[in-house]
């Protein structure tokens, strides 16, 4: 074969090499998985794990990871390359002694926030292929032991008495209940405030009110988390009826109770009194006698004896 010919036989050998390793390639072919826990669950204020980890087939012996990258709303919380790593604060491998031949790629949140709250996705390069995977976290909070404030009419007996219920510090959203003491009874139709705090925890708030003309009651304010589990409780007592009032009402009360009976006791005096007089009327004689026609009684001489 002449050099001309084996000239124009190179380029074509070159050609068809290319030409394999674009179809290696278009295959895409990977030897290894990223398995992440679909929800992932976290404490506020404690220490989390975000967890994945690198599954590889048989026929991989020796495995080297080039690239991971954690992202959260494409933001970058922690990303290795060629085993230099470099991480947002508060943000690191949940092995302490990582490296490029660690399969356990699982993030660790060393301070758990509300903002921490939500979906994150792990990508992952090895000399083997590589893989991407979605997974999240679900931070919570116990709310506080709740508290109430009673707000008593200073009016009458009738008025109304309202109950206040108030925690805080929990996550997500929950519910304040309202129960009857000491039966339980559920008492409907009270309605939950929740307001979102600097720290993106929750505060809850509930009033119930009910007329304060009844014997003392006792009612239990009940504070669940998010999936309906009771986090704590608190039971109050309804005053009864009179309590709180202004001591001007209560002098008026006081005056009222002492003159009444006073007033019944001389009414009864005074009937008396006229009755005998009356009788004593009735027993008497008199005498009428017409003198320029006006008619003039007179008492008999026996009355006046």
């Amino acid at each position: 074969m002449s050099f001309k010919h084996q000239h124009a036989l190179y380029p074509m050998g070159i050609a068809v090499l290319t030409f394999n390793h674009v179809e290696f390639n278009s295959l895409n072919i990977s030897f290894i998985q990223v398995d992440c826990k679909k929800e992932n669950s976290g404490q506020y204020g404690q220490q989390s794990v975000v967890e994945c980890v690198i599954r590889k087939s048989e026929e991989v012996k020796d495995l080297t990871v080039s690239r991971v990258v954690w992202k959260k709303d494409g933001l970058i919380l922690l990303e290795v390359h060629n085993n230099q790593p470099r991480s947002m604060a508060g943000y690191s491998f949940a092995e302490p002694s990582w490296n490029n031949k660690s399969l356990n790629v699982s993030l660790l949140i060393a301070n758990t926030a509300v903002a921490n709250h939500g979906n994150y996705s792990c990508m992952v390069m090895t000399d083997s292929g590589l893989d991407n995977k979605s997974t999240s976290l679900r931070v919570t909070a116990k709310y506080g032991k709740p508290s109430i404030h009673t707000t008593a009419a200073n009016t009458t007996p009738s008025s109304q008495v309202t109950l206040t219920c108030r925690s805080q510090g929990g996550h997500p959203k929950g519910q304040l209940s309202w129960f009857e003491a000491p039966n339980g009874q559920l008492v409907g139709n009270v309605e939950t405030a929740a307001e979102v705090m600097p720290n993106g925890l929750f505060s809850l708030s509930s009033e119930l009110t009910l007329p304060s003309g009844r014997d003392a009651s006792n009612y239990t304010c009940v504070v669940r988390n998010a999936r309906g589990g009771k986090d704590d409780e608190v039971t109050g007592t309804i005053p009864n009826a009179g309590l709180g009032q202004d001591p001007k009402a209560k002098n008026t009360d006081l005056a009222t109770k002492v003159v009444a009976p006073l007033i019944v006791i001389g009414s009864m005096i005074v009937g008396l009194l006229f009755l005998v007089f009356w009788k004593k009327w009735c027993k008497s004689k008199y005498t009428v006698q017409k003198v320029n026609r006006i008619t003039v009684y007179f008492f008999s001489t026996e009355y006046w004896d």
